[in-house]
């Protein structure tokens, strides 16, 4: 991270201070109304804003809560330790946390190298992220979308491990800089930004630490990936084998959690696959069938016509 911007993000802040001086716990009225547990928006986010940034409070315990927006946490250096719905999750430099607001949270007390940023978003600040990825149609950027919204996650939240993520550390140091300093078209770069975001973390979803109780969504996530790594050859009775599933069983689990059948799944995946070489390469048609799984060229046209309107030719031309 850009040293300015660390060394801004390091400076004890007035509520630190307080608490570094009387070793007392969080000012509850800074975070909620009257006797409430639930940190509100309303009073971390300017009148008119969607979305602002806050440096996590260091030096204190604080204590389970929910909140009425969602939170995005992003461990500058060191490190902080949460408790979320009863897992305790260790946030470690460059990793990223998403909180929808069916979690419940607990967060331990943060030394002084353990510096942390909180996004306080509400909801309707990611249509243009939404939008950007469901453009894509893809099952796993629904299963974030479904965790985001709250519907389809148990666990209310996710856990990435992306320091080893050049694009995805670039683009949150954007929003942190955006937000830090007064540009015009914030909230359009902002905007943008996130939508951007969230397609990379859809595109490295094996970073995504998936909580041990959570195992209906380790298994779905586990079916999700062979389909993106094995879209060309994969086949229901091998991945049924790899999982140790019944494969009647592991077809009907898909259906049920996915919406979708183990063949749809794979073949929304080749044509996919087919659209992106169709735009960035010059390879002939019958070769991108190949490539993607189809032998049959005939084949290929025909489910591809049907998906998209038009034939692979006119698709290549009109694009």
């Amino acid at each position: 991270m850009n040293e300015i911007l660390l060394n801004r993000l390091r400076t004890v802040t007035e509520e630190e201070k307080r608490l570094l001086d009387h070793a007392g716990t969080i000012d509850r009225s800074l975070y909620m109304q009257s006797d409430s547990s639930q940190v509100d928006a309303s009073l971390l986010l300017e009148k008119g804003k969607l979305i602002t940034l806050r440096p996590h409070t260091r030096f204190t315990h604080f204590p389970r809560h929910t909140h009425n927006y969602v939170e995005m946490v992003y461990m500058c250096c060191g490190e902080t330790t949460h408790i979320i719905n009863e897992n305790t999750v260790r946030l470690r430099a460059g990793e990223l946390l998403l909180l929808n607001q069916n979690a419940v949270q607990e967060i331990l007390p943060a030394g002084e190298g353990d510096i942390a940023v909180n996004f306080i978003i509400l909801p309707q600040f990611f249509d243009t992220a939404i939008r950007m990825i469901e453009e894509e149609n893809d099952p796993i950027r629904d299963f974030l979308v479904n965790c985001l919204s709250g519907s389809g996650h148990g666990g209310g939240y996710l856990h990435f491990a992306a320091a080893e993520v050049l694009p995805i550390q670039n683009l949150l140091e954007n929003l942190i800089w955006t937000l830090s300093n007064h540009q015009p078209n914030k909230r359009s770069i902002n905007q943008l930004t996130m939508g951007l975001l969230f397609l990379q973390l859809a595109n490295h979803t094996e970073i995504l630490q998936v909580a041990p109780a959570d195992e209906e969504e380790k298994l779905t996530l586990r079916i999700l990936r062979y389909t993106e790594e094995h879209y060309r050859d994969g086949a229901l009775e091998d991945i049924a084998a790899i999982l140790h599933y019944d494969e009647c069983w592991l077809s009907r689990e898909i259906k049920r959690r996915t919406g979708h059948t183990f063949t749809e799944l794979m073949q929304e995946k080749r044509l996919k696959q087919a659209v992106f070489l169709l735009k960035t390469t010059a390879m002939k048609v019958s070769d991108i069938s190949e490539t993607v799984g189809y032998e049959n060229v005939s084949y290929f046209h025909r489910i591809f016509k049907k998906r998209f309107g038009v034939s692979p030719y006119q698709y290549r031309s009109c694009k």
